[in-house]
């Protein structure tokens, strides 16, 4: 029975990032390269060289056989620093982006409406992205190219390489297709990047409440009897006064932290209350981190 469930979970993650990616195939076939949108990535790289290869050769690279050409060595490198169980679900995503990126017929006479094509290509990579991310893996591309960077220069930040190598792309996409291309390409990048969130965090977006009063133990209290939401309370020493005070820090859900703020204001109101959002949350009380 457990072997039954493990398989089927297998299967549902794998059923997840195909199609993902194939989301992913359908902004860059359909938007993407048809309008000249270039949004970084192996797969904006490839569309810059389907152009000038188009221009050199009289007929383009197809975007499909670049995208496996150029994730080949990246992938060879990044075993030895990934791992294989990662690997292996990294390589199914990008055999099945590229199959897909294959599969997906390019419109000959594609729609000229720019801000359609951003809303549309950004929500459909998001989708896509959000939902490989989510299964604890990637399709390639840079993502990998960042680690291998990282591995060989780990003073840099791999969030830095990476924000550099799809600003060089998209330079690049600009300086090919133009400024309005690369323009609507970055609104693209926006949507894409806030769907994507919002998918890997599953939508478990959560508030961080931290309150400082004399009274902590009847708001800590009240806080677990009226939300059913756990407090834990955390030792502090004003800088100022040096004084011992207590701090209570609790995580809830958005629609929960007036109701905090306001069991913390009846009780005391001189209460020192902090509220911060938190993008991603696990654990009791909240969504568990999917196993892969």
């Amino acid at each position: 029975m457990k072997r039954e469930r493990l398989a089927g979970g297998k299967g549902r993650n794998l059923m997840m990032i195909a199609a993902g990616t194939i989301c992913m195939a359908l902004a860059v076939n359909l938007v993407y390269e048809p309008l000249g949108m270039v949004t970084g990535g192996i797969s904006g790289l490839s569309i810059i060289v389907r152009r000038l290869t188009g221009h050199w050769l009289g007929r383009g690279v197809p975007v499909w056989l670049s995208n496996l050409l150029f994730n080949i060595p990246v992938f060879l490198t990044a075993l030895k620093i990934k791992g294989k169980a990662y690997m292996r679900m990294t390589l199914f995503a990008n055999l099945c982006f590229t199959a897909a990126l294959f599969l997906i017929p390019v419109p000959a006479t594609p729609q000229k409406d720019f801000v359609l094509a951003a809303v549309v290509g950004g929500v459909l990579t998001g989708a896509g992205l959000g939902l490989v991310f989510s299964r604890g893996c990637s399709t390639g591309g840079t993502d990998l190219l960042g680690a291998v960077i990282h591995h060989v220069f780990p003073y840099y930040p791999v969030g830095q390489i990476l924000f550099l190598l799809d600003c060089l792309i998209i330079a690049a996409g600009a300086w090919v297709f133009g400024i309005r291309p690369a323009v609507y390409a970055a609104v693209a990048v926006y949507l894409t990047t806030r769907l994507m969130d919002t998918i890997v965090a599953g939508g478990n977006f959560a508030k961080l409440a931290y309150i400082i009063s004399d009274h902590y133990e009847e708001i800590g209290c009240s806080v677990m009897s009226q939300l059913g939401r756990g407090v834990t309370v955390l030792e502090g020493t004003g800088m100022y006064t040096g004084k011992q005070r207590r701090t209570l820090m609790c995580v809830v859900d958005r629609k929960q932290i007036s109701r905090v703020s306001q069991i913390a204001r009846n009780i005391d109101k001189k209460a020192f209350v902090i509220i911060s959002d938190i993008r991603e949350v696990q654990g009791e009380g909240f969504v568990e981190k999917v196993q892969t």
